[in-house]
Formats: C-alpha cells, sequence, structure tokens
C-alpha cells in the first residue's frame, strides 16, 4: 500500500491544533505531517514537551456526524507501530549509498 500526503487537518485548523486532555488542560500541538495509509488518515503532532523528548504523537483523523475532523487515539499496537515506520521514513528516508 502507498501512502500519499494530505493537508485536510492543516486546512481545517492551520499549523497549530489545541487539544484537551480528561482534566480539560490544553495543550498546543504543531502539526508535523499528514497522510493517507489504506482506508485511514493519520496526523502526527508534537507538544513543546514532547519536542524537548525527541517523541511524537500519532493520531487517527476521523469526520464526526457534523462533518468536523476528530483525532481517535490509535489503540491497536500493530497499527501504531505501522504507521509510526510510515512516518520515519518519510521523515528520514533510506539511503541505498551508504
Amino acid at each position: 500500500m502507498s501512502v500519499t500526503q494530505t493537508d485536510v487537518l492543516r486546512n481545517a485548523y492551520g499549523d497549530d491544533i489545541i487539544l484537551f486532555d480528561e482534566q480539560n488542560e490544553s495543550t498546543v500541538y504543531h502539526l508535523l505531517k499528514e497522510f493517507v495509509y489504506g482506508n485511514n488518515t493519520y496526523a502526527v503532532l508534537q507538544s513543546d514537551a514532547l519536542k524537548k523528548e525527541d517523541d511524537v504523537a500519532i493520531f487517527r483523523v476521523v469526520k464526526n456526524s457534523d462533518e468536523q475532523y476528530e483525532l481517535e487515539t490509535i489503540e491497536d499496537d500493530d497499527e501504531w507501530e505501522t504507521v509510526a515506520e510510515l512516518y520515519d521514513e518519510m521523515v528520514f528516508p533510506v539511503q541505498d549509498d551508504l
């Protein structure tokens, strides 16, 4: 399966997305990458705290009944690993001449 870059979230919300946790605390995330793989759209985001740890957050992008985009946590470990590897390949492409 191939990966197609997209910008549905960026077009809808811009480069920064505010997410709220269970305690209704907000965190600003910078949208690093969006792509379609299979039948799903994924978003890679990074908060200031994650940036300090050189880490990212990966979510599945879905449309709700009001046609608004929402981010879902990826619960399936295999799906998360696959999507994380795809992101790594986009950011750190394999170089055959090494």
